[in-house]
């Protein structure tokens, strides 16, 4: 099947249940079933193996999922079968935070490279890399072939900040900044905004409140 033809949902939930596994591997887990897996993640068993169905046959019916193998089908279904270079783009609060994250290294991908704008911040360390100007983004991605980058700057200048990584030959962005991004069609985005996040858990919460005080 093709990668355009498999639903966008249905590949962010891989990584989900990759994180499971790794979870039953530390716990000496061997065999696992689509139902004990939807259960600890809140999914039917239905649409787990309707979801792997689109990648193959990775189970058998009575015995479930080698837990090790199916591990391991995922990591090459996701491209983690190697470590992928990652740019962080700011050396603000965000990027700093980014860089210095340990959870990286063991799930495929390496923070080697971090830009700032600011003259203050260039040629300062984080955690061993040291800050490089933002002149610098096109030269050092096309050279290390870097094609994840995280931006972690401002609204204002988020826009510009992809224009630039992407002629740089980015094709993936993790964006912290609080608006959506015009980027070509090969170029995938994801965006963290905690913000939107909490706005649209508080509706619930007001919701629930409204509830509770509604007079009998």
């Amino acid at each position: 099947m093709s990668v355009d033809n498999i639903p966008k949902i249905v590949i962010s939930r891989l990584p989900v249940y990759l994180r499971a596994l790794n979870r039953m591997v530390q716990n000496s887990q061997l065999v696992t079933s689509s139902h004990e897996l939807g259960k600890a993640l809140g999914i039917s068993s239905a649409q787990i193996r309707k979801d792997l169905s689109h990648f193959g046959e990775f189970g058998k019916q009575g015995t479930g999922y080698q837990v090790e193998f199916l591990i391991t089908q995922l990591r090459q279904i996701l491209n983690l079968d190697r470590e992928w270079e990652v740019a962080v783009i700011g050396s603000g609060d965000i990027g700093h935070a980014i860089t210095r994250y340990q959870g990286f290294a063991d799930r495929g991908f390496r923070v080697t490279a971090i830009f700032d704008s600011d003259p203050s911040k260039v040629g300062t360390k984080i955690n061993g890399l040291e800050v490089q100007p933002a002149d610098d983004i096109i030269k050092v991605l096309r050279e290390r072939n870097i094609q994840i980058a995280m931006l972690a700057i401002p609204a204002e200048y988020a826009q510009s900040a992809t224009d630039t990584i992407v002629e740089a030959g980015v094709r993936a962005i993790l964006s912290y900044a609080p608006i959506s991004l015009n980027v070509p069609d090969h170029v995938k985005v994801r965006y963290i905004d905690p913000v939107t996040h909490l706005q649209s858990m508080t509706f619930y919460l007001s919701t629930e409140d409204d509830l509770l005080t509604q007079p009998l």
